[in-house]
């Protein structure tokens, strides 16, 4: 995370944009009453999702046991799941 002054953010405000969107940045922005974080708004989306799954009781537990069973090849074909569609 790139951290800059309100100043210098006002200043390049459009290209922090631009980046933020096309380059996924993520920009601290100081100020001397507090500081703020630039994003783009499909990275926000994205982390807020992150955060209401990780909130799910289970979840994590579940993912893990999920990972386990995917490195122990423990996983089953398309086909094995919505049945044989030939």
């Amino acid at each position: 995370m790139t951290t800059l002054s309100a100043t210098d953010a006002r200043r390049e405000f459009f290209e922090l944009v631009k980046q933020a969107n096309q380059g996924h940045q993520v920009y601290r922005i100081r100020h001397r009453k507090g500081s703020a974080v630039l994003m783009s708004e499909e990275d926000y989306e994205s982390l807020m999702e992150s955060l209401e799954l990780l909130s799910i009781p289970g979840f994590r537990a579940s993912m893990k046991r999920s990972a386990a069973q995917m490195k122990r090849g423990a996983t089953l074909a398309l086909n094995e799941v919505l049945g044989d569609e030939s």
